[in-house]
This record gives C-alpha cells, sequence and structure tokens, in this order.
C-alpha cells in the first residue's frame, strides 16, 4: 500500500503535464480554481509542503504556451494565491504556532530546524529566499508568525517573494517549455527542477554536519 502511495506520487511529478492535460480536459475552466487551490495549499497550509509548486508553475507555463490556458489569468492566481497562502501560514503559526510545535502536530522537527537556520541566517530576507526553496516554502510563513516578525514587514517580503517565485518559474516554462528538446524529455527537467530546489536545502544539511562533526 505505501510502496503505491509512493509510486503514484512520483508519477504525478514525472507526468505532471499529463495529468494537467487530464485535468483540463475533465474540468475546463475550473481548472484555474483548482490549480489556485494547489499553490494556496502548498504555501499557507503547514501540513502540506509535499504539493507540487515550483515543477506545477513550470509545466502549467508550458501548457499556457500551448494555448490551452491564459497566461495572464494564470499569474494573477497564483501570485494571489502565494500570497494570501503565506499570509494565512502567518496568522496560522502567529495565533496557534507554539502549541502546534510543542504538540508536534503535523511538522517534522527537522523541517522546523531547517527553517529556523535560514533565519537566523538571512533574517527577514528568509521569507523571500523560501520560496525558492520546498518544505521551508511552508515553514518560514509559519515560523514568522511564532516569532517577532511584524506583520507589515512579513507582507513586504511576502509579496517580493511571491511575485519573484510565481514570475520565474510560471515564465520560464511559457517561453522555453514548449522547446522540442524540453517536450521529449519533459519528466526529466520536472525531475530537474525538484532537484535544483532542493540544492540549498542539500547544501545546509552537509554545512551542519561538518560543523556537528567538528565540535
Amino acid at each position: 500500500m505505501t510502496m503505491s502511495i509512493i509510486t503514484d506520487f512520483i508519477d504525478l511529478f514525472i507526468h505532471l503535464d499529463e495529468h494537467l492535460v487530464q485535468l483540463l480536459n475533465d474540468y475546463g475552466l475550473w481548472i484555474y480554481p483548482i490549480l489556485f487551490l494547489i499553490i494556496f495549499c502548498e504555501t499557507g497550509l503547514v501540513f502540506t509542503p509535499f504539493l507540487p509548486g515550483d515543477s506545477l508553475l513550470f509545466a502549467v507555463g508550458a501548457l499556457a504556451a500551448a494555448g490551452s490556458l491564459n497566461i495572464f489569468l494564470l499569474f494573477a492566481l497564483f501570485a494571489s494565491a502565494a500570497i494570501l497562502g503565506d499570509t494565512v501560514n502567518y496568522w496560522v503559526g502567529k495565533y496557534f504556532g507554539h502549541e502546534i510545535i510543542e504538540k508536534r502536530r503535523w511538522i517534522k522537527e527537522e523541517y522546523l530546524q531547517k527553517t529556523r537556520k535560514f533565519f537566523e541566517k538571512y533574517g527577514g530576507k528568509t521569507i523571500v529566499i523560501a520560496r525558492f526553496i520546498p518544505f521551508v516554502r511552508t515553514f518560514a510563513p509559519f515560523l514568522a508568525g511564532t516569532g517577532s516578525m511584524h506583520y507589515p514587514r512579513f507582507l513586504i517580503f511576502n509579496i517580493v517573494g511571491g511575485l519573484a517565485w510565481v514570475t520565474l518559474f510560471l515564465f520560464v516554462g511559457f517561453f522555453f517549455g514548449n522547446l522540442p528538446f524540453v517536450e521529449r524529455n519533459f519528466g526529466f527537467v520536472i525531475i530537474g527542477i525538484i532537484i535544483v530546489s532542493f540544492i540549498p536545502v542539500i547544501f545546509e544539511w552537509i554545512k551542519s554536519r561538518r560543523q556537528t562533526l567538528q565540535k
């Protein structure tokens, strides 16, 4: 059962373009609120960091380039979802964060520790940087809410980060997603995007391991 879930999850990412086309065929214009909801949940709900983010934006951008979706409507929806998602995450952290952390509900300690290290190193800019790092992206606004970051300051970083993240991945997909090489190797490109997204996390983990061994 567990292996079947893992296999299905991997298939979702590798064949993300095919799943999106199927969604479009099945739901038509309803695909817009569905995509909005996915990005909102990926950024706004602290227990759903596993949802596709970078790869989804890229794949949807490629689909828009083919004429199936409106790129400007997608940009508005995704930017709104990303900013609103982080806002909700911030206030969840503000009012329920300490209780959730103490009871370890839905959250792995390792994800919290990684995000705390980013805050220690980059301060408020973590909200912008975290947009480009899976898992850290979900926990950064949550920890900002539990910490001492005031909301007006958080909101500025939130808007800048949300717009930058959506613009980069959506329009890279739009302009390059339909190149013959990318189309023929779409699954590998998606895997590449996921790997590149995790490089900062891997780098921080290696760095912390070295520091631990040196003590």
